[in-house]
């Protein structure tokens, strides 16, 4: 099978300073990967890249077969297919659940409304958040608003789903119900990058476990065998720290 994501000697500067230094990863289709390190290791950076919100300076980007590193590429019509959910929700405040779902399929994809309302209306069911598609965001939960972001995303049908902090920003009790969303994501098959400090819920979901410290990829292996046996001293460092 043929990867869905290649990263082939990516390297991303800001400035002088390197915080992609020629990343090497593949990704296959229906693959979870877990993306650990320290901050500013070039996690988010990483995610960022593939979905053209940050520009890489060398090497080669791949998605589906095509090179996105290509002065060409629509990242417009890229973005449909790679949804991306981040730690703040982005929701319009002015605009209920249902319309802000609606947004994308509607004006970017130029869907069908009953097609796309029907679609909704069954990912807002999925997330248990049905009774709330009249609702504005700002009388949801934190919790309740990562979820309707996630929705918003999915209602996209993208082919990947990056996720980059998404519980960072929530209470302890809001986390178990926006990680059950996307450990249900991955058990049915959608292909996830994911960025995240919960540990245990890395090595619940993921295929591979990635570790990244000062723009490289340190170490990879499967969720048992990085937690379990890390091979190289940084990672044994770094799960030393947060792992008591």
């Amino acid at each position: 099978m043929s990867a869905l994501i290649e990263f082939q000697g990516l390297d991303k500067f800001f400035g002088s300073n390197q915080v992609l230094k020629a990343v090497d990863l593949s990704v296959q289709p229906g693959e979870v990967i877990v993306v650990l390190g320290p901050s500013g290791c070039g996690k988010s950076t990483l995610l960022r890249c593939l979905n053209g919100l940050e520009q890489a300076h060398g090497g080669h980007l791949r998605f589906a077969g095509r090179e996105l590193l290509d002065s060409k590429t629509d990242w417009r019509q890229v973005r449909q297919d790679i949804g991306m959910v981040f730690q703040s929700y982005h929701l319009f405040p002015h605009m209920t659940v249902l319309d802000n779902i609606l947004l994308g399929p509607l004006k970017v994809q130029r869907r069908a409304r009953a097609e796309a309302l029907a679609q909704a209306e069954q990912l807002l069911a999925r997330v248990g958040l049905a009774d709330k598609r009249d609702a504005f965001p700002r009388q949801l939960s934190g919790g309740q608003q990562q979820r309707i972001a996630i929705v918003r995303s999915l209602c996209m049908n993208p082919k990947v789903m990056l996720f980059d902090e998404v519980t960072a920003a929530l209470d302890p009790e809001m986390v178990k119900e926006v990680l059950e969303v996307i450990l249900d994501l991955a058990q049915g098959g959608m292909t996830m990058l994911i960025v995240t400090h919960e540990m245990g819920f890395a090595r619940t979901v993921a295929n591979r476990v990635i570790f990244m410290d000062k723009g490289e990829i340190v170490e990879q292996a499967a969720p048992n065998d990085f937690f379990d046996n890390p091979q190289s001293d940084r990672t044994k460092l770094f799960l030393s720290q947060i792992i008591h």
